[in-house]
């Protein structure tokens, strides 16, 4: 048979002829909702030759697949469920509307979104796409304005099981310290406020059930002490309450990450004093004494971030180191995990490192490295410190090393945020500075495959500092904080 050769065949018709219901066929009434129901003890009650579905075509092929297109004409105001069953004495459904809880229950049910015209099917606990039209961002759109504490270095955007969807901000004041929100009507509001001094940034992490939040303190406290601190969430308080003290170095950032089972902690330690070539430490669970101890030092020039990944059974490590005491123009570091400790495995110039994004399009791993200032005490000075290129680097396995792919124009970048809407991937960088105003826009780039990334929507914002996209069932957001405000920004994605 020739595939093209196809005619549809309406099912419901051979259901319901003009005449009635077809021998084998009953109408039956499940919780009011009414449906057709094919009598077991008949299962070939509704049977046709092939020729109804396959033009010159005797037969049917080994293997075909039946395509069903619901119309819905009207809904009842008080009811909007339609039922099927088909071969089964079960009886499968079919709800239209909002999103319908799905558990045991409603194992094997199906759920029609409209919104999001998708047809999706109940596995006992999540709703699983079956068939859906593919969103895609049209534009964005101010949703929130989030009044913070002070100054916001960066945020965490994670959810508590059975709780919520949260943000910590790293506030640079203290008092009053950094602060947590919880999503709640469909906004931020003010949770839970933590006593922080000039926090740079949160890790959220689980361990077991065990739920964590580290904190990277950059500055001393009132009695002289630096230390980082992480935090573990009580179920009876529903708050975070202090758990472990880790003494840092102007702290920058925390990546948690297991490997083999075991759970670890990296901190990235910026300077000591004035000497920024320092090491940064990663730290190893140990389930005995239920604390974070010293595992592996690595030596790190002003580093701001870590970035942990997996590539097949391997992981990595990715330090963005951003000041050697002279020059921003250093080398940035790429660590592999072998034989039980991270192995040098690559490096890679970079001007003023503050970030490292790993992302995967198809079976394809970018990293992307954020250049925030090109300073070098012994050369002359550039027209522009902060207009830089910041670098897209793509895994060439021949070559078992990362190479370029892409420069994109930025301005002081300081992070990048890798999200997907729909079949689209997008990249959106945290521009802070341009060398005169910190009034700068973040730009949005969408990936157009041959063409790599190409700047997509223009952001207003102010000495941006960090991105987190996020989701709830209302929509997809992006979140950014500004430090030269203490004033961050939620922004929905409107879609088509």
């Amino acid at each position: 048979c020739q595939t093209p050769y196809l005619r549809p065949l309406d099912i419901l018709s051979e259901v319901v002829p003009a005449g009635g219901l077809a021998h084998g066929m009953r109408v039956f009434q499940v919780q009011g909702v009414r449906g057709f129901q094919l009598a077991a003890s008949r299962p070939r009650a509704l049977c046709f030759p092939a020729s109804r579905l396959f033009i010159h075509c005797d037969r049917f092929p080994e293997e075909f697949s039946i395509i069903i297109t619901l119309r819905v004409l009207s809904v009842p105001a008080k009811r909007n469920e339609y039922v099927f069953t088909l071969m089964a004495e079960e009886s499968p459904s079919v709800t239209l509307g909002s999103r319908p809880p799905c558990t045991m229950q409603e194992k094997a049910q199906f759920w029609f979104n409209a919104s999001r015209r998708g047809l999706y099917l109940c596995n006992g606990s999540a709703w699983i796409s079956m068939l859906e039209v593919k969103q895609r961002l049209d534009y964005v759109e101010e949703y929130q304005n989030l009044v913070t504490n002070s100054e916001t270095m960066g945020v965490e955007v994670f959810t508590i099981p059975k709780v919520g969807l949260f943000a910590a901000t790293a506030n640079r004041y203290t008092p009053p310290g950094s602060a947590i929100y919880k999503w709640t009507d469909g906004k931020f509001v003010p949770y839970q406020n933590i006593p922080t001094y000039q926090a740079q940034s949160w890790k959220y992490f689980t361990i077991g059930k065990k739920i964590f939040l580290a904190v990277a303190n950059f500055e001393q406290n009132d009695r002289g002490q630096e230390f980082s601190v992480i935090y573990k969430w009580s179920r009876r308080k529903e708050k975070f309450v202090p758990y472990q003290r880790i003494t840092t170095h102007s702290a920058r950032d925390w990546e948690a990450f297991v490997i083999e089972g075991e759970a670890f902690l990296a901190v990235v330690n910026h300077r000591e004093g004035n000497n920024h070539n320092i090491d940064s430490v990663i730290y190893r669970w140990n389930p005995r004494t239920g604390l974070f101890e010293t595992n592996q030092t690595i030596p790190t020039s002003g580093a701001y971030d870590w970035e942990f990944f997996t590539i097949g059974p391997y992981s990595f490590l990715a330090v963005a180191n951003t000041f050697n005491g002279t020059s921003t123009k250093i080398y940035s570091h790429i660590y592999i995990w072998l034989s039980g400790s991270f192995q040098l495995f690559q490096s890679i110039l970079t001007f003023g490192a503050a970030d490292w994004e790993v992302f995967h399009i198809g079976d394809r791993v970018f990293l992307a490295v954020a250049n925030s200032h090109s300073y070098d005490s012994g050369m002359p000075a550039p027209s522009n410190f902060y207009a830089i290129n910041s670098s897209i680097y793509e895994l060439n396995v021949t070559a078992q090393m990362f190479v370029k792919f892409q420069d994109l124009l930025t301005y002081s970048a300081l992070d990048w945020e890798f999200f997907s809407v729909g079949d689209d991937s997008f990249l959106v960088v945290a521009n802070s500075f341009d060398g005169f105003t910190f009034s700068v826009n973040s730009i949005i780039y969408r990936w157009q495959g041959y063409e790599g990334f190409v700047a997509a929507h223009h952001l207003p914002t102010v000495g941006c500092r960090d991105w987190e996209a996020f989701h709830t069932t209302e929509g997809s957001y992006l979140l950014y904080t500004s430090a030269k405000e203490p004033l961050s920004k939620v922004l929905k994605l409107k879609t088509t």
